[in-house]
C-alpha cells in the first residue's frame, strides 16, 4: 500500500527507519515540525536527501559565506553563488560559465561509470545556465601508481571521462593526475566544465508563473542512480569499500548531446521560464529548487514520469538520478512548440506538472497525495551545523619534522629519476585518451600550464588552470589553499591571460572529525582571503566531504579553478621553448623551501615541514609582468615553477620541441636547492635576444627579481658544473612510467 498524505496523519506514530537513511534523531524531529505530521515514505526519502552533506552543505555553509563576504568587487561577474555555476562577462556580448564538481565515490564503485557520469553531470550545470558547453578538464587523484587498487579504478576513471567527453565532442584541454596514498580506496574525480552564451541568454531556475506547465526533458527514469551520489558523498567508506552500495548512475553522451541542443533551441527561441537539471537527487531536487527559488508551489504528477520499470514506487522516482535529464518551466502557450523541438532532436518531453499559487510542493500518484511539503524546507532551510574545530594533534610534529640531507652530486641521475616518479612524469598515457582539438577552437591544451581556447572569430579567449597539494595543504590548510589559488592564478596569466575568476572543489575528510572541520575551516579562509587580495572572486564550486577510508581522510585538497580573458588568443605564450638562440629568465626568489615537495616526496615518502611561502602582492605583480610581456610580444615561452621546481620547468620547456638548453646557475645558493626548491611566486620565460632588454627593465621598473640564467640550444639539458643530460634520455625517462604501470594505449608499439 502507498504511505499517503492521508495515512500519515491517521498514524502518526508509526516507525520510520530515518536513521538508515542517514538523518540525526534530532533532524527526523526537525521535519515532523515542519510537517505538523510524521512523513510519508516519499517524504522521508526526500528530505534525508536532500538534507544529506552533499546537497544541504550543512556543515559548510557557515565557512563557505566568507566567499560572498570577502568578495572582491568585479564588473563582470553577472551570476554568482547560488545558482548552478557561476556566470562572467567576457566582452563582445558574451558570457561563460563554468564550474567543478566532484563525482568521487561512485567513481570508486564503478569507475567508468562513474566518472562519465560526473562528466555528463557537470555538462548539464553549464547546460542550465543557458550555455552551450565548449570544454571539459578533469583533475584527479589516485593512491600509490603500483598499488593493485589504482590499476583497477585509474583506467576506468580515465576511459569514462574519455568515452563520454568524446562522445559529446567537447575538447578536454588540461587537468591534474597526481598518486598518493592518502587517496588509496577514495580516489578524487573532479570535472570542470566551461559554456559560453550570448549575455541576454543567462537561464535562472526559478519556477514562476501561476499555471506555467513543468516540464520533464531527456531520458526515461530507472532505477539506476537511486540514492546514488547523495548518499554516497555523504558516507565514509570502510577499509574493504563502501559500507553502502547504491547503484551507480549509467550515462549515454548520445541522449545527452541531443538533450544540449534541444535545451539550446528552446533558449534561443525564448521558451523557456526557468530550467534545472537532474543530477544528483534526481527529481526530488529539481521540483524543490525550482519551487523554492521562484517563491511558489509547485504540483507533480509522478505517474505521467516516463520509467523504464513499471514497477518503480514514487520514493524511487523521486530520488533516481538517471542521467541526461532536464526539468523546465514554460508557459501553456509555448508547450506545443517545446514539445515540437524535442520530438525534432529524438528528445522525450513530457509535462508532468504545473506551477501553483501558494508555497507547497505536492506530489500525486495516481491521484493519492504522496507528497506535501514546503519547498523551502528541503532546499534552503536544512540543518546547519558549527561543527566542533580542532587543530590536528600531530600538526606540531609534522611541522617540525626534519627533512631529509640534501644530495650534493649525482644531480644528474636524481633529475632522471624525478621526472620519471609518478607525480612529475608525462601524462600522455591518459590525455592521448581525450580528444583536445575537437570544435577547433583549442589554442592550448596540455602539457601547457593552462588550456586556452577560442571564443569568437576576433580571437577572444579563455585560459583556465586547475590546481591544488593536498601535501602542501596538510601541513597548513590556509597556506595549502593560497598556494593552489596563487599556482593556477599563476599558469593562467603564464599564457598572457588575466585570471578574472574562480571556481573550485573542496576535497576533505568527514565533516564529523573536529581536525577535518578545523583544515576546511582554515582553508576556506585562505582562499577567501587569498580571493580578496588577488581581486577574483569565486564564482561557485563544491564541498565534497566524507573522503576518508575507515578513519582515514585524504590529504585535504582544495582544488582551484581560475579563468582567464585573453583578447587575442594569436598573442597566447607557449609553455616551451620555440626556439635557439633566446635567452632564459629566471622571474621571482628562490629560497631554501623543500618541505611538503615533490623530492621529499618521490625520494624519500618524506611528508613536513612547512609548505613554500606564498606572497600573494608578488603572485600578482608577477601575474602582471607576465601578461604585458605577452601583450607587448616580448615573451617566447612562460612556464610556471611547481612542483619539481626549476628541474622540471626546464625538462618540460625543453621537452615541448625538442629544443635544449645551457644555463649557469647563480651563485650563492646550493645547486641542489635551485634546481628542485618550490618556491612559490617564480616563473620561466624565454625572450628573444632583441627584447631581452625591454623585458628586464620592465621588470626592474616594477620590482620583480629576474635573472638569467641561460639560453636555448642544441639537444641537450647541459647545467654548467652540475649535470649534462642529451633530451632523448630525459624524454625516455619521463614518458615511460604510466605506460609500465598500467599498459600500453592501443594502437601503440
Amino acid at each position: 500500500m502507498t504511505d499517503t498524505v492521508e495515512l500519515a496523519a491517521k498514524d502518526p506514530d508509526l516507525e520510520q527507519p530515518y536513521a538508515e537513511l542517514g538523518l540525526k534523531d534530532d533532524e527526523y524531529a526537525a521535519i515532523r515540525e515542519v510537517l505538523g505530521r510524521r512523513p510519508t515514505q516519499t517524504e522521508l526519502a526526500m528530505y534525508s536527501i536532500m538534507w544529506s552533506e552533499h546537497c544541504s552543505y550543512k556543515s559548510s555553509k557557515v565557512h563557505l559565506r566568507q566567499f560572498g563576504t570577502k568578495a572582491p568587487a568585479s564588473d563582470r561577474l553577472l551570476v554568482g553563488m547560488g545558482e548552478n555555476a557561476g556566470v562572467v562577462d567576457v566582452g563582445e556580448g558574451l558570457a561563460v560559465t563554468f564550474k567543478v564538481e566532484s563525482h568521487n565515490h561512485p567513481s570508486y564503485v564503478e569507475p567508468y561509470q562513474g566518472a562519465a557520469t560526473g562528466i555528463g553531470g557537470i555538462v548539464r550545470d553549464i547546460l542550465t545556465m543557458g550555455a552551450r558547453p565548449v570544454l571539459v578538464m578533469d583533475p584527479l587523484r589516485f593512491g600509490d601508481a603500483d598499488h593493485p587498487d589504482t590499476k583497477r579504478v585509474l583506467p576506468g576513471i580515465v576511459a569514462g571521462i574519455g568515452g563520454y567527453g568524446n562522445c559529446l565532442g567537447l575538447p578536454n584541454i588540461g587537468g591534474e593526475v597526481v598518486f598518493d596514498p592518502s587517496y588509496q580506496g577514495n580516489p578524487l574525480v573532479n570535472a570542470l566544465c566551461l559554456g559560453v552564451m550570448p549575455v541576454e541568454r543567462i537561464q535562472l531556475s526559478a519556477a514562476r508563473g501561476v499555471g506555467n506547465v513543468v516540464v520533464l526533458l531527456g531520458a526515461k527514469t530507472g532505477r539506476d542512480g537511486i540514492g546514488g551520489v547523495s548518499v554516497l558523498a555523504s558516507a565514509t567508506f570502510d577499509e574493504d569499500g563502501p559500507a553502502r552500495r547504491p547503484s551507480v548512475q549509467v550515462g549515454d553522451p548520445f541522449m545527452e548531446k541531443l538533450l544540449i541542443e534541444a535545451c539550446l533551441e528552446m533558449y534561443d527561441a525564448r521558451l523557456v521560464e526557468g530550467i534545472q537539471d537532474l543530477g544528483g537527487a534526481g527529481l526530488t531536487c529539481a521540483l524543490t529548487e525550482t519551487s523554492a527559488a521562484g517563491r511558489s508551489g509547485m504540483r507533480a504528477y509522478l505517474e505521467r514520469v516516463p520509467l523504464r520499470e513499471a514497477s518503480m514506487e514514487p520514493h524511487e522516482i523521486l530520488a533516481s538520478e538517471s542521467q541526461e535529464r532536464m526539468l523546465a518551466i514554460v508557459t501553456p502557450a509555448n508547450l506545443p512548440e517545446v514539445l515540437a523541438i524535442a520530438r525534432k532532436w529524438g528528445v522525450l518531453a513530457t509535462a508532468i506538472g504545473e506551477v501553483t499559487d501558494g508555497d507547497r510542493l505536492v506530489v500525486t500518484w495516481h491521484d493519492e497525495v504522496v507528497v506535501d511539503v514546503p519547498p523551502g524546507s528541503l532546499a534552503d532551510d536544512g540543518p546547519v551545523y558549527e561543527r566542533p574545530l580542532s587543530r590536528p594533534a600531530d600538526l606540531d610534529a609534522l611541522q617540525s619534522a626534519v627533512l631529509p640531507d640534501y644530495p650534493t652530486d649525482g644531480l644528474g641521475d636524481l633529475l632522471l629519476r624525478m621526472v620519471a616518479s609518478p607525480n612529475l612524469c608525462s601524462r600522455r598515457w591518459v590525455v592521448e585518451q581525450y580528444d583536445r582539438i575537437v570544435l577547433g577552437d583549442t589554442v592550448l591544451a596540455w602539457p601547457e600550464d593552462a588550456g586556452v581556447v577560442r571564443l569568437s572569430e576576433s580571437g577572444l579567449g579563455i585560459a583556465l588552470s586547475t590546481d591544488g597539494n593536498g601535501r602542501y595543504t596538510r601541513l597548513d590548510p590556509y597556506a595549502g589553499a593560497q598556494l593552489a589559488l596563487a599556482e593556477a592564478y599563476r599558469n593562467v596569466a603564464a599564457t598572457g591571460a588575466v585570471p578574472i575568476a574562480v571556481t573550485n572543489c573542496l576535497n576533505f575528510g568527514s565533516p564529523e572529525d573536529p581536525e577535518v572541520m578545523w583544515q576546511f575551516a582554515e582553508a576556506t579562509r585562505g582562499l577567501a582571503d587569498g580571493c580578496q587580495v588577488m581581486g577574483t572572486p569565486v564564482t561557485g564550486g563544491n564541498v565534497s566531504f566524507y573522503n576518508s577510508t575507515a578513519d582515514v581522510a585524504i590529504n585535504p585538497t582544495p582544488v582551484i579553478g581560475v579563468l582567464g580573458l585573453l583578447d587575442d588568443v594569436a598573442r597566447r605564450t607557449p609553455m616551451g621553448f620555440q626556439a635557439e638562440g633566446e635567452s632564459i629568465l629566471l622571474l621571482g626568489e628562490t629560497r631554501d623551501e623543500l618541505g611538503g615537495s615533490e623530492w621529499a616526496w618521490a625520494e624519500h615518502r618524506h611528508l613536513g615541514g612547512r609548505p613554500p611561502v606564498v606572497d600573494l602582492e608578488r603572485e600578482k605583480l608577477l601575474g602582471e609582468v607576465l601578461v604585458s610581456g605577452s601583450r607587448d610580444g616580448m615573451l617566447s615561452s612562460a612556464h610556471d615553477l611547481s612542483d619539481g621546481g626549476l628541474a622540471q620547468a626546464l625538462v618540460e620547456s625543453a621537452l615541448s620541441k625538442g629544443i635544449g638548453a645551457r644555463v649557469v646557475l647563480p651563485a650563492g645558493l646550493d645547486p641542489f636547492v635551485q634546481l628542485f626548491s618550490e618556491s612559490a611566486g617564480r616563473c620561466l620565460v624565454t625572450v628573444p635576444r632583441s627584447e631581452e632588454l625591454r623585458f628586464t627593465e620592465m621588470c626592474d621598473a616594477r620590482g620583480l627579481p629576474c635573472t638569467r640564467i641561460g639560453v636555448t640550444d642544441g639537444e641537450a639539458l647541459d647545467v654548467q658544473d652540475v649535470l649534462s643530460l642529451p633530451l632523448d634520455r630525459i624524454r625516455a625517462a619521463h614518458e615511460g612510467t604510466l605506460p609500465a604501470l598500467f599498459g600500453p594505449l592501443a594502437g601503440d608499439a
